[in-house]
């Protein structure tokens, strides 16, 4: 038996992520669940248990067994949430991609996930990710859809009309193909697979970059996802009569966990945003009375500086929750006394932590929410310490250590990487550097780690770096953040060419370098500027002195 406080907790009322939409289905049958204006498809929650019950059943009938890793790369849609969640009720571990991703670096995800099946579109934003895929790895053999990609073993295409394709994979089956094959499936072995699930299962794989440069697959729980974001909602006070634009890719923590399974557990109406516009995003808020708006700071600041925000209603704006950079503490004000946002909260997490670790309080003053991340929610701990794990006296600097419920259980299939992540007392070692007032609230200073923050983007050098070295024509290469008015920060490369036999250098064109770069990689990892040298400055250990590349592009 569990006490009245224990309750409330996210893990308890639902257990896993398909009970909780079953409850809400019970609980509010007729209420809006999802409003995908943008292709006028309207589910309230009675409908979304049905249409994830449905998915569930085909995952069954596709061969999907209990721990299966399932791969999603669509951007945010309706059917992105029911795919998702009717592979959980299937008892699979959701895997989902990044929508700015190349061929080669979801098929490495794939690769590594060892995921069995891709539900991906082919038809945004004129890319079509199949045939990203196929570029990247080759065309298929008779019994391998995708050269190089061992385990997938279908790709379901969630546009209408999945098409010329059929030379590089073997087995692309149309959406509504996929869910035809539930009818094979009762409603009692649906079943029996959602009551197997437990709360200690996982969830989901999260694949976050390190500073070795190769992704790892960040794995968590549904008690770790219906807890923390339990409290989440629950502290910025998310309500079922709110309307909650996602604007947030539904790949990233913030988009998934603080965007649509926030919202379901508030039980309020899910409004989908798939690419960012600023015209388009106001006039949804003006048309559909949007409330609830989470979203980094330049989204905001987007919407300020637009010529044509007097032209648009945004009086419906109450919430907006934001992060990923330092925030100036006018941005606040404006926010609340131009968009008219009652509530604005700031917090700090990473994939680790499962996205979450400390907030700020909806009654924190301007200052506080811009100059600081919060403090630690409950059931969690947070630390600042020096290079020996040894907790520092209040406003010094050192590393951000965070301890709890929220800790990821380890990186898929790194069991070496974990242990240099977590310690033996069970601290996680974020790589971050902050300072913590006496009231507990921690500011982000540094980052122990190279990596910096492109639009709200966490972009990992050591990658980018790796994908550079791609280049016929690249002996070595540095990457550095480096200040940007627009986006926070953006990367610069410093290339070292190769040599000919000759002992001349490659010549090698920035343009052609930059388009290159295009190419290889999502866009918010593209150097925006490319330095040539004929060697990188580096101790006398031999690692290369980042600092002194900033100082060349500050």
């Amino acid at each position: 038996m569990t006490n009245s406080a224990d309750t409330t907790r996210g893990d308890l009322l639902w257990e896993t992520i398909p009970k909780l939409v079953q409850t809400k289905a019970q609980e509010q049958p007729d209420a809006v669940a999802i409003a995908d204006t943008d292709r006028d498809k309207q589910l309230s929650y009675n409908q979304l248990q049905a249409a994830v019950e449905r998915a569930g059943k085909a995952f069954i009938a596709s061969g999907i067994e209990p721990d299966d890793r399932v791969a999603v790369w669509a951007p945010n849609m309706a059917e992105w949430i029911i795919a998702a969640i009717g592979l959980q009720a299937a008892g699979a571990v959701l895997v989902p991609l990044n929508t700015r991703f190349k061929g080669r670096e979801a098929g490495f995800v794939i690769q590594k996930s060892g995921a069995s099946m891709l539900l991906c579109t082919q038809n945004f934003l004129d890319t079509d990710y199949v045939d990203l895929l196929g570029q990247a790895h080759g065309p298929a053999t008779a019994d391998l859809p995708v050269k190089g990609l061992s385990e997938l073993a279908e790709i379901v295409s969630l546009d209408a009309t999945p098409s010329g394709v059929a030379q590089v994979i073997g087995a692309l089956t149309s959406w509504q193909d996929f869910l035809s094959r539930a009818e094979r499936v009762s409603d009692a072995e649906l079943q029996a697979r959602i009551n197997a699930r437990r709360s200690q299962d996982l969830s989901d794989i999260l694949f976050t970059s390190g500073t070795t440069g190769m992704p790892k697959g960040v794995m968590t729980t549904h008690a770790q996802s219906l807890r923390g974001y339990k409290v989440w909602s629950d502290l910025v006070g998310l309500t079922s009569s709110d309307r909650y634009l996602v604007v947030n890719p539904f790949f990233h923590g913030f988009g998934y966990k603080a965007g649509w399974l926030a919202s379901i557990m508030a039980g309020c109406a899910i409004y989908p945003h798939a690419v960012f516009d600023v015209e388009k995003v106001m006039r949804k808020v003006a048309i559909h009375r949007i409330s609830v708006m989470p979203g980094p700071p330049t989204l905001y600041q987007s919407i300020l500086n637009h010529p044509q925000l007097p032209d648009f209603d945004l009086t419906s704006l109450r919430l907006a929750v934001t992060g990923a950079a330092v925030i100036p503490v006018e941005l606040i004000r404006q926010m609340r006394d131009h968009l008219g946002f009652e509530t604005v909260v700031t917090g700090y997490g990473l994939t680790e932590s499962s996205a979450i670790a400390t907030m700020c309080r909806h009654d924190d003053d301007p200052e506080t929410i811009a100059t600081t991340s919060g403090c630690a929610i409950a059931g969690v701990e947070v630390r600042i310490a020096d290079d020996d794990g040894f907790e520092l006296p209040r406003g010094q600097a050192g590393e951000v250590l965070v301890r709890g419920y929220n800790v990821m259980q380890g990186y898929f299939g790194d069991p070496e990487a974990t242990l240099q992540a977590i310690d033996s007392e069970g601290w996680l070692h974020t790589g971050d550097i902050g300072v913590m007032n006496a009231q507990g609230y921690i500011a982000i200073t540094d980052r122990k780690k190279d990596m910096f923050i492109v639009g709200g983007f966490n972009a990992y050098p050591a990658e980018i770096e790796n994908l550079i070295l791609a280049h016929e024509s690249v002996a070595q290469v540095a990457v550095v953040g480096t200040p940007d008015e627009r986006m926070g920060e953006v990367c610069a490369a410093f290339v070292v060419p190769k040599l000919h036999s000759s002992g001349e250098p490659h010549q090698i064109n920035d343009q052609d370098f930059l388009d290159w770069c295009k190419t290889q990689m999502a866009n918010y990892k593209v150097p925006k500027k490319v330095i040539f040298l004929p060697e990188l400055p580096t101790n006398a250990s031999g690692k290369v002195l980042k600092f002194q590349l900033r100082e060349m592009v500050s």
